[in-house]
């Protein structure tokens, strides 16, 4: 009788701990939704004749705007970049944080936090079927698609046992195909901004991942001419 009862309790607690997984992992808003819930809200609709650009990605889409305010500020484009964020995350969010506001394109720049492991492992594949589903999503809303490269990595400070030089290579290979097959632009910064080794130009980052202000400039002229191209 006593085991039956401690069973039966230790069920109740088991059951009771992942309702409470549960509730925790709510609670916690993995992917960030919380983050321009205000921003977007107060976002007023585009003006007519106005062609907005939505930028989804990571550290380096964020770093974007606090490096070059004026580039966002005196152009249409919106900025949605969260500070290490991977691919799984940024689905989660498009809908809220891209489609939602009702731009005429979007440039994704995503999928090096996945090869750090930030959110755990993730093979190449992975990252290139999230990058997917963003841009049917954003297909399927009659949003023009600009699909960024991954930026050269040397290490990742935070995760520097990954190897990823050769997997930035072998996953910048897999977006160039998808976008040709698709019919979608491909914005290579990648060869733009990488040295013989793969490395990027010591002048354009500031530790071997994110961009420096000389490096955004190289963005810059590169990515309104795809947006250029798309509109």
């Amino acid at each position: 009788m006593y085991i039956m009862k401690s069973n039966k309790l230790f069920k109740s607690l088991f059951i009771g701990s992942l309702l409470l997984g549960g509730l925790m992992v709510h609670a916690q808003d993995w992917p960030n939704l919380n983050r321009f819930r205000e921003a977007n809200a107060q976002l007023a609709a585009p003006a007519k004749g106005e062609k907005r650009v939505v930028f989804m990605g990571n550290s380096i889409t964020e770093g974007w705007i606090r490096t070059h305010p004026d580039f966002f500020k005196n152009n249409p484009y919106v900025n949605r970049g969260i500070s290490g964020q991977t691919t799984p995350q940024m689905l989660l969010r498009f809908h809220q944080d891209v489609v939602d506001l009702k731009p005429e394109a979007v440039v994704i720049l995503a999928g090096t936090n996945d090869i750090a492991g930030n959110t755990g492992p993730s093979t190449l594949k992975m990252i290139l079927d999230n990058l997917k589903g963003m841009a049917e999503i954003a297909d399927a809303n009659d949003i023009e698609v600009i699909l960024c490269s991954v930026l050269p990595v040397k290490y990742y400070k935070w995760r520097p046992e990954v190897k990823a030089t050769q997997q930035v290579v072998d996953l910048n290979k897999m977006i160039k195909e998808y976008c040709k097959q698709e019919k979608i632009i491909y914005l290579d910064f990648f060869s733009a901004m990488a040295t013989p080794e793969n490395f990027m130009i010591p002048e354009y980052t500031t530790d071997e991942v994110h961009v420096t202000s000389k490096g955004y400039d190289v963005m810059e002229k590169m990515v309104q001419e795809a947006i250029k191209k798309a509109l």
